[in-house]
């Protein structure tokens, strides 16, 4: 309520001498008065008003006035409007049974002029500082989805434009590595140190290829975590997918790649799952590289999975650093430890992604370790019903 405005009243009251009586008690005060003869007309009658406050009788034919209270403070327009129960009563029954209807005050008739206009004057005061606080609310609400927006505004620059920018020059790298790597020695150019500083590139060029691929996996999370709709169109058409298989075959071809096929076990029991193609390969590199990242050759790394109750369980175990219970609080984007310790390169993104695209489907994540000595990461996902 904007106070320079002239202050509507509603006076809801089946006696008009009665609103005679409230008219010239208030007929100094810049107050503009409306009358109800009943409560289902004053009801209706809000819109037209558009009251700041209502003086309302208890004691009234049909609708008496408790349950007229009830029903304006059941509609969300109203419920905030300051209502003054105007009653004979004066049992302490009958006085909280008006608060709770929802009534913010009463007084008793014979009305006094000076008690009427006080408690008319507090409630107004009240409403003012609540209409007040609603405009902040508003306010900060409407900022609050502003900035939402252009963050995810932001996010979709960031996925689209720099993907691209990154993208790019690096596929003619990569292009370009490769042919002189294939046409080095055909081309007369037989030179170890040329071999050594192609090798240098080639291998910097993909670290720095994959690298810029997980960021922008991190950042399509991240975007989907605000528009859960991207989940179920990810998903479209491939609400049933065969958990166990992917999981096994790119478990091998990682540790083909890593050179330690020998020390993988997997132990899956067949499952079809809620989640998109792209998001489980996701789920299973990002678990299955970190397994063999951070454990010595020679060192078994498992893969158990089973299906409990309508939930796959899927466990990762393996025999390396393992982390401490703090570590595992902080597990996070950019997030990386003992980095120096061990030489450790990348952004700290893996366990993070891992985290997102499960959420993102509505299983959950867990880690137990004992540090130096074992890790074992276990991921649920809901069954797929045939």
């Amino acid at each position: 309520m904007n106070p320079t405005t002239t202050t509507s009243i509603l006076i809801v009251d089946d006696e008009t001498d009665n609103f005679d009586v409230v008219e010239l008690l208030l007929s100094n005060l810049p107050y503009t008065l409306h009358y109800a003869s009943n409560g289902a007309e004053a009801i209706d009658s809000l819109d037209l008003f558009q009251p700041d406050l209502i003086l309302l009788d208890v004691m009234m034919p049909e609708l008496d006035g408790i349950q007229v209270c009830q029903k304006i403070k059941a509609m969300p327009k109203w419920a905030a409007i300051p209502i003054i129960m105007v009653t004979a009563l004066n049992a302490k029954e009958d006085l909280a049974r008006c608060l709770e209807a929802g009534a913010d005050d009463f007084i008793s008739k014979p009305v006094n002029r000076l008690e009427l206009s006080a408690r008319i004057h507090s409630m107004l005061r009240i409403k003012r500082q609540y209409d007040q606080i609603q405009s902040l609310s508003q306010f900060q609400q409407r900022t609050i989805f502003l900035l939402k927006d252009n963050l995810q505004e932001l996010r979709g620059n960031i996925t689209a434009k720099l993907g691209h920018e990154l993208k790019t020059p690096l596929s003619g790298m990569l292009g370009a590595v490769n042919f002189l790597m294939h046409e080095i020695h055909q081309m007369g150019l037989e030179s170890e140190i040329l071999d050594e500083l192609l090798g240098i590139l080639h291998s910097s060029s993909c670290r720095l290829n994959k690298l810029t691929q997980r960021f922008l996996h991190y950042c399509r999370l991240e975007i989907a975590a605000l528009d859960l709709q991207q989940v179920s169109n990810s998903g479209k058409g491939e609400d049933q997918i065969s958990c166990s298989s992917i999981v096994a075959e790119r478990a091998r071809a990682i540790a083909q790649v890593m050179g330690r096929a020998e020390d993988l076990t997997c132990k899956l029991e067949e499952a079809n799952v809620k989640v998109s193609f792209e998001h489980l390969q996701l789920l299973a590199d990002e678990l299955v590289e970190n397994a063999f990242k951070f454990s010595q050759p020679n060192t078994p790394v498992i893969l158990k999975g089973e299906c409990q109750d309508g939930i796959f369980h899927l466990w990762i175990c393996n025999l390396g650093r393992g982390m401490t219970d703090e570590q595992i609080a902080r597990v996070g984007a950019l997030m990386q430890f003992e980095r120096e310790k061990y030489e450790q390169q990348g952004m700290g993104l893996g366990l993070e992604i891992v985290k997102k695209v499960v959420e993102l489907w509505g299983g959950q994540l867990t880690i137990s370790s004992i540090y130096q000595q074992e890790i074992t990461v276990h991921v649920t996902l809901s069954i797929a019903l045939s």
